[in-house]
């Protein structure tokens, strides 16, 4: 057997990228969780166990395939997955869908920014471009770098302010399945199961490429692994705390466009201010590597092609950003997408079937693969 020494200080890196990828716009603000989880009442608490699962396999599965296999490019495990013809799609739609995730990054920025400060929506969109292309430029070890050490610290303080808006009023779990259908809540699916899918669906067409490059970067299997089981665990815990806090105030937040932001000020208005800068720093921590992932595709990274390729993007997406609603951005462009990311799951686990059974003719297709991509390139 195969002895390593674990670097922790790694895996607790990897698994805050894994953390602060998905800690969003989306989930910074609450709508994620209010759509996803909370439009279900006491039954969204069943989506929260079934996305903890699906990212268990989904995130040690991606990352530990790319330690192994190294690709040429994160994307190419599309093609290990799904084969030639299906992994060039799933290639170019994530692309598209990861970019799609990178303007609504901005119009959440611009939403908090606008509802906390009272600044125009311009401002918040525009300074989440500025900073999200600057860092991009740096290159993947210091996303990696960056984002690993912030994305634990907005864990514990989104499951701070989950905590205290659940213990300030706890009686509204009770009466919240009451209350919701009144609501009229915007709602990811028409039941929590789809949900949870869609959830997880999206979330892997983000996670994927990012995470198989970074597991290139991992000394070994063990290492790789613990980080993801530890980012899974780290951020299905955050959402379900999140949830019940919503899920005891759910009148109060159903129609709010930044949920967290009111749990915040129910508690003080300092610490509104402290949360609106947390959101922020959320929403960067995932727009910093869905920018990049979008460069690197078609250009090398830190060359002036890649520079100057993200730049155009970053400023095409800050345009398109403030044009549309945050909800509606959520709503439609996560939703559609999360059912495609359940088409890839379902390669995954039939793969996973299949290295199991035939580990030396899945090592045989990979080597092919990895020849023919240095070969075009």
């Amino acid at each position: 057997m195969e002895k390593t020494n674990v670097d922790y200080k790694k895996v607790m890196q990897y698994a805050g990228a894994f953390i602060a990828f998905l800690i969003g716009s989306g989930f910074a603000t609450g709508q994620e969780v209010l759509q996803y989880f909370c439009a279900y009442g006491n039954k969204g608490i069943l989506g929260i166990a079934a996305i903890f699962l699906l990212f268990m396999y989904v995130g040690v599965d991606f990352i530990t395939v790319g330690q192994k296999y190294k690709f040429p490019k994160g994307s190419d495990i599309y093609k290990y997955y799904c084969g030639n013809i299906v992994g060039t799609f799933f290639d170019y739609f994530s692309i598209l869908f990861i970019y799609m995730s990178f303007i609504v990054m901005i119009a959440g920025a611009g939403a908090t920014i606008n509802e906390q400060y009272s600044l125009p929506v311009t401002f918040g969109g525009i300074l989440m471009g500025v900073l999200a292309t600057s860092t991009v430029i740096f290159g993947l070890g210091k996303i990696v770098d960056v984002i690993g050490k912030i994305g634990p610290v907005i864990v514990v303080l989104s499951i701070a302010l989950g905590l205290s808006a659940l213990l300030k009023n706890p009686h509204g779990l009770i009466t919240a399945n009451a209350l919701i259908p009144e609501l009229n809540i915007m709602s990811a699916s028409t039941n929590w199961f789809f949900a949870a899918g869609s959830y997880v669906g999206f979330c892997m067409l983000w996670l994927a490429s990012f995470m198989a490059a970074m597991g290139a970067t991992a000394k070994s299997k063990k290492e790789a692994a613990l980080g993801a089981t530890g980012g899974a665990i780290g951020f299905s815990l955050a959402v379900l705390v999140v949830a019940l806090g919503m899920l005891a105030n759910i009148e109060q937040v159903s129609q709010a466009m930044v949920p967290t932001l009111y749990l915040a000020k129910n508690i003080h208005p300092f610490v509104a201010t402290l949360f609106s800068l947390i959101v922020v720093t959320g929403i960067y921590t995932t727009a910093v590597p869905l920018l990049w992932s979008v460069s690197a595709r078609f250009t090398t990274e830190k060359t002036n092609k890649f520079k100057l390729l993200t730049v155009i993007l970053a400023v095409a997406g800050v345009y398109i950003g403030l044009e549309i609603p945050f909800n509606k951005l959520v709503n439609v462009v996560y939703v559609i997408n999360g059912y495609v990311g359940v088409i890839l799951l379902a390669f995954m686990l039939v793969k996973t079937v299949k290295s199991k059974m035939n580990p030396d003719e899945i090592n045989k297709d990979v080597l092919t693969n990895n020849e023919g991509n240095e070969m075009a390139n």
